[in-house]
């Protein structure tokens, strides 16, 4: 399938609750996760950028839909090519200290963006490894099912899971979200980068299809 290589990324376009959100024309891989499930971390380590998608220690700092151009392309044996996509980092749910009316706006925006997004090719839904899936993420699930998207699952933090029992989480991951084993779970940890070479080839098979 080859091996996907970035060139470039750069924050192209950042939209708020009253933005209209782009027509895009490069095939979009949304990014979708509760406030402190490290959103931030697997777009950076998939950028090869240390701080382009801001991280805080402070959950639900991103109220806004962000929008990173990435310049790449395939490098298969002696050929490569072009594969120029965006990643856009859909706001985080599930913080606590976001008032109701807000969180509810918010959904808005993400529920409209699935379901009008022209360009959007498939959602990477990011759940913590060492918990069963929130009433929050299940929601999520569900908004993406619902616009005809089959989601791919991050499950984020696998460095502070025993691999004895990975299997185990993601089994517990695919129940809490009612699905069967067909639905791919990736475990991914942002400090050992655990799990990018399998996202990079999801990517890829994505885009080319």
């Amino acid at each position: 399938m080859g091996q996907l290589v970035i060139r470039e990324a750069k924050l192209d376009t950042v939209c708020g609750i009253t933005s209209k959100l782009p027509e895009g024309d490069l095939p979009e891989i949304a990014f979708a996760g509760k406030s402190n499930v490290g959103k931030s971390s697997l777009i950076n380590a998939l950028m090869n950028r240390k701080d382009l998608a801001r991280t805080s220690s402070q959950p639900g700092k991103t109220r806004t839909v962000n929008f990173y151009k990435i310049n790449a392309f395939v490098k298969e044996e002696e050929e490569k090519r072009e594969c120029p996509l965006c990643f856009v980092d859909l706001p985080g749910y599930g913080y606590a200290k976001v008032s109701r009316s807000e969180s509810e706006k918010w959904g808005g925006m993400i529920e409209g963006y699935l379901n009008s997004s022209k360009a959007l090719r498939s959602v990477f839904l990011l759940l913590d490894l060492r918990h069963e899936p929130s009433a929050n993420d299940v929601q999520m699930y569900d908004w993406i099912r619902s616009a005809g998207i089959e989601p791919l699952i991050i499950a984020t933090k696998s460095d502070k899971v025993k691999r004895s029992q990975l299997s185990k989480q993601t089994v517990a991951i695919r129940k809490g979200l009612g699905a069967g084993a067909e639905l791919k779970v990736i475990p991914f940890s942002a400090l050992s980068k655990q799990g990018r070479d399998e996202i990079y080839r999801e990517i890829i098979r994505i885009v080319s299809t």
